[in-house]
């Protein structure tokens, strides 16, 4: 059973794992460098845990104690316990979900370990907005894609808001950083992928005349918030393909273009 630790002093350094969550550039530098990030909330922390995720400590405001007692009596790290007035002090906003825990990362699988088993890729090229990168995760494990890729310079999925956003989807869905870009899409070609560029140009076919969901083996390259694709990644795409749209409408957000195209790409159902 995990020791209940009162704590009264913000500045305690016991509770360093949880200082200023809402700086942005010092957490995303912090956390990766120190093997940790923080899971917000009892369905998330429970979804951490059942993922095996190594818990090194939780924050609890006291009337959560009660609603996480399963999980405190198996816990062999500690949990402070806080007023919601320190929380906020400590982290920098209100903690609404009361609830908050330090997690252990684990060693991320190569791009070539991953894809093994894998038939349904997606790969993210510069998506960075944590909020994207959560959304595109949830949609990509209720629809049944089997891995991700992201470039080096994608967004963290184990960032706060990025698991938040998930719900917890970042724990079931493995996922793997290429050291290069676009050179680090080698595995993808030696292991028979077909790569398919998302993008709304003219020239790209619908998805429905793609019809990725015949395919053996397909990777879906997706590309940030309005920039899209870069040309490098559309160049080393077998075929681009684009989701058919109406009313004047160019283009959608990422994250609901990732969910129209993984519906398309794992049940072959209409997009149009």
């Amino acid at each position: 059973m995990a020791e209940l630790i009162t704590v009264e002093d913000p500045d305690d350094p016991r509770l360093r794992d949880y200082t200023g969550l809402t700086d942005v550039e010092l957490r995303r530098r912090r956390e990766p460098a120190e093997g940790l990030f923080i899971a917000e909330g009892e369905k998330v922390i429970r979804r951490a845990k059942d993922a095996g995720y190594a818990m090194r400590s939780m924050l609890l405001s006291a009337k959560w104690v009660d609603v996480m007692r399963d999980v405190v009596d198996e816990l062999p790290a500690p949990v402070y316990v806080v007023t919601p007035e320190l929380a906020e002090r400590v982290t920098g906003y209100h903690v609404h979900r009361g609830a908050l825990a330090s997690m252990q990362r684990k060693p991320l699988p190569t791009a070539t370990e991953l894809l093994r088993a894998a038939r349904r890729v997606v790969v993210m090229e510069s998506v960075n907005d944590h909020t994207n990168i959560g959304a595109i995760f949830r949609s990509a494990a209720a629809l049944g894609m089997d891995a991700v890729l992201l470039s080096p310079d994608c967004a963290d999925p184990l960032y706060r808001r990025s698991v938040k956003v998930s719900m917890g989807a970042v724990f079931s869905v493995p996922y793997a950083r290429l050291d290069t870009w676009p050179q680090g899409l080698g595995p993808l070609r030696e292991e028979g992928f077909t790569l398919l560029a998302l993008t709304p140009d003219e020239k790209a076919v619908s998805l429905d005349e793609a019809a990725p969901h015949r395919m053996d083996r397909v990777a879906l390259m997706l590309g940030a918030e309005g920039d899209g694709l870069s040309a490098r990644a559309l160049a080393a795409a077998d075929a681009w393909v684009r989701i058919p749209m109406a009313h004047g409408v160019d283009s959608l957000n990422v994250g609901a273009a990732a969910a129209v195209a993984f519906y398309a790409v794992a049940t072959g159902r209409p997009t149009a």
